[in-house]
């Protein structure tokens, strides 16, 4: 199943359209999709196409590639080195318009650090006289974005485009199990962190609850097992790893209370953490409003799939080990519409980006703000602020998914904790409801002016 990524696919299209080389790196975390992308453009057409292997030899990695140029099975001669092979690619791509795709490109390069050089040379003498398009893809970020479009990078200037592949948007998911109630498929795009090969995991004729409980409670299930997979393919000792998740899902978001949760010296976790930044596992957020390097500097899980499992899977690992997978579910349901608090600001977020031109504040930055609120003399968090660096407007954001009516006092509360921005002149107040609003709740926000009450199911219709 392939759905969505019309973007990307246009990109693409539109490269490989121009009768001339182009050079279109891919990269984003691993079931996000980049193989699906690459496979659904070249259909149809003249392409070779070569997966690397994660942790082979020079050797085995240039035996697969050259039974792609060969389209051969175990006949097909082997090139004697990259260079040759690269040059049988570039005796192919003389006779014609050619796709050459490098899958998982980071574990090739690995095998033999000259290969980035060997591909420049050729790039800038041979393919460059060429109709070829080359594509290389690769699931490891800091690779891609420091080894092949850095500015350190041999292959630095060379690219004709990029494509960074995210998860999918909340539109698009959904498409997955487009029968789902609306608030079930609201789960499933958190659980799954909208990646595409967990979204197919999904039975759409199967209830939510059954789901998740054989997708994640089930010793034998796909995901039962994937972050450990995961975390294995990336890193060679994924121990500490797993302890910084853990102590980030549990509740640890400071650099000190990660430290204190681990054990380790600040300097380890630091670069431990600096890794899992750059696979996307983790995020660092600042207040929407400071500077990039501040005080106040957090880390989240910004994978969905990975708080999820880390929350919920992870303590209970044992008693699913032994079957008792059910009744471990059963028992953190009820949790679940907290975890759904923090997908809930991602998917208004999400909305706020696709209402943009309809708003009263065309912003430049939306996220998160939290800190001392002098007028109150107490911590608060604001869920969004969006805002334009230039400007003197703003749009708060409150976003609370909850089974009961959000009522009047959320409302006049927002007002009233956000009087402390005074850089605002004008502000706006934007409420989202996962169950809709009390009749006090929409009378004062008519009478305001000011403020919109959004709820969940016409968010998205």
């Amino acid at each position: 199943m392939f759905l969505g990524r019309e973007k990307e696919l246009n990109t693409l299209r539109e490269a490989y359209a121009k009768p001339e080389f182009t050079f279109i790196p891919i990269y984003g975390r691993r079931r996000v999709g980049k193989t699906q992308l690459i496979e659904e453009f070249i259909r149809g057409k003249r392409a070779i196409f070569f997966t690397a292997i994660n942790r082979g030899t020079y050797k085995s990695n240039l035996e697969l590639l050259s039974k792609a140029i060969f389209n051969d099975g175990e006949s097909a001669p082997v090139y004697g080195s990259f260079y040759d092979a690269m040059d049988g690619i570039h005796e192919q791509a003389k006779r014609g318009k050619l796709i050459f795709v490098i899958d998982e490109f980071p574990y090739l390069a690995q095998s033999d650090e000259s290969i980035l050089s060997i591909l420049q040379q050729f790039i800038d003498l041979k393919f460059m006289k060429t109709d070829m398009m080359l594509i290389l893809s690769g699931s490891s970020l800091s690779f891609m974005e420091n080894q092949v479009l850095g500015y350190q990078s041999p292959l630095y200037g060379r690219r004709t485009g990029q494509i960074k592949l995210l998860p999918l948007d909340f539109k698009t998911a959904r498409l997955f199990a487009p029968d789902m109630p609306l608030y079930d498929q609201a789960v499933m795009f958190g659980v799954t962190g909208a990646i595409p090969k967990y979204l197919t995991l999904f039975n759409a004729g199967k209830p939510l609850d059954e789901n998740i409980c054989s997708l994640f409670f089930d010793r034998n299930a796909y995901l039962f097992e994937e972050t450990n997979n995961l975390l294995k393919q990336e890193f060679k000792e994924p121990a500490l790893y797993q302890a910084i998740i853990t102590a980030i899902a549990s509740g640890a978001s400071q650099m000190k209370d990660i430290k204190n949760k681990t054990g380790e010296e600040s300097s380890t976790v630091a670069t431990y953490i600096k890794s899992l930044l750059e696979t996307g596992i983790v995020r660092k957020e600042v207040p929407v409003t400071d500077k990039p390097v501040s005080r106040k500097t957090i880390y989240r899980l910004d994978d969905g799939m990975f708080r999820f499992w880390y929350r919920f899977v992870y303590p209970n690992t044992s008693l699913v080990a032994l079957d008792k997978g059910e009744l471990v579910y059963n028992r953190i349901r009820p949790q679940i519409p907290a975890f759904m608090g923090e997908v809930f600001e991602k998917l208004c977020i999400e909305y706020m980006w696709h209402m943009y031109d309809s708003l009263p504040v065309h912003f430049q930055n939306i996220g998160r703000w939290w800190g001392n609120n002098p007028d109150l003399q107490s911590q608060m968090e604001v869920d969004f602020i969006a805002f334009r660096s230039d400007g003197d407007a703003a749009i708060f954001g409150e976003c609370k998914w909850r089974n009961e009516p959000l009522d009047k006092t959320t409302v006049s509360g927002l007002i009233t904790k956000c009087g402390m921005f005074t850089q605002f002149t004008t502000k706006h107040y934007f409420l989202f409801s996962k169950s809709g609003f009390t009749s006090a709740a929409q009378r004062l926000a008519a009478e305001s002016g000011n403020v919109h009450l959004i709820n969940f199911k016409d968010m998205f219709i």
